[in-house]
């Protein structure tokens, strides 16, 4: 299997968690203008990358008080992740 190609924001996102991580979703659309971020981020495992979304209770974010914030990284290996290619729904080759 070949890693695949990303392009568009999905590519912006994968950048900033790679660079940033681990990375708030409200960094990814105040700071870097991505406004569905979790659907880049649906994108992205969809092919195959092995991103982690851990769910914060409560952040505080440019003095505000934010409640169920995602923090996105990067597990090991990046691509793809374990199981990717063996399940029913996504992106194996039959």
């Amino acid at each position: 299997m070949k890693q695949p190609i990303v392009t568009g924001q999905a590519a912006r996102v994968l950048q900033i968690i790679r660079d940033q991580q681990p990375v708030l979703s409200f960094i990814l659309t105040a700071d870097y203008a991505i406004p569905e971020t979790a659907a880049r981020v649906h994108d992205l495992r969809a092919k195959g990358f092995n991103i982690i979304t851990r769910i914060l209770p409560e952040v505080e974010f440019r003095g505000v008080t934010r409640r169920n914030a995602a923090l996105y990284s990067l597990g090991s290996p990046e691509w793809p992740y374990p199981g990717f290619g063996n399940d029913k729904e996504g992106g194996g080759n039959a």
